[in-house]
């Protein structure tokens, strides 16, 4: 499982075969199945999840206490509430393996120990971190200004694999619409 973390941060600095050892020191692998919810809301975040494969979501329930997915992660790629992780908080949301999941995670203590030990992960960590505030920066921009289908046609063209794995609802959630305005724009482009 390391292999597909390696190679994701081999794209982006250069590891050391003692930072290669460090990595695999610090992150645990872990099995997950189907529905799993693996971090609670009111809870402060254990770990930081890396998916290797599956499909993993943010969620929260609103004021009429229908869920609302704010993030679905496409392997591979990080996962957690971040703020909440990085500050040892509470979070207000849930994380849920939607689909069976192989996942590596690491908590707050050991990726404090890995960015001290090595400078390669201090800058690795750096960069995810501001990844994440790009994705949040433009996921906001986007729920803005595009319309709904352009929305799905973006994230269809992005992440084709998402629509076989992932319930429509969560989908539709996801894209700020409800499941009916979802199934009219999938008809709609079936025409």
């Amino acid at each position: 499982m390391n292999k597909e973390l390696l190679k994701i941060i081999a794209q982006n600095v250069t590891l050391t075969d003692s930072d290669k050892d460090l990595c695999k020191k610090h992150f645990e692998p872990v099995l997950f199945p189907k529905n799993r919810i693996i971090e609670e809301e009111n809870k402060i975040p254990k770990y930081l999840y890396f998916v290797v494969s599956g499909f993993v979501r943010l969620f929260h329930y609103n004021e009429k206490g229908d869920e609302v997915t704010t993030h679905i992660n496409c392997p591979p790629g990080f996962i957690t509430s971040y703020f909440n992780f990085i500050n040892q908080t509470k979070a207000n949301e849930n994380l849920e393996c939607v689909t069976e999941c192989e996942l590596l995670r690491i908590s707050k203590d050991n990726l404090d120990l890995l960015t001290q030990q090595s400078i390669t992960f201090k800058d690795f960590s750096i960069l995810v971190f501001q990844q994440s505030l790009a994705y949040n920066d433009n996921r906001s921009k986007e729920l803005a200004t595009l319309t709904a289908e352009q929305r799905y046609h973006k994230l269809i063209d992005n992440y084709p694999h998402i629509l076989h794995n992932v319930p429509l609802q969560y989908i539709a959630s996801f894209l700020g619409m409800n499941p009916k305005s979802l199934s009219r724009i999938r008809r709609e482009i079936i025409k």
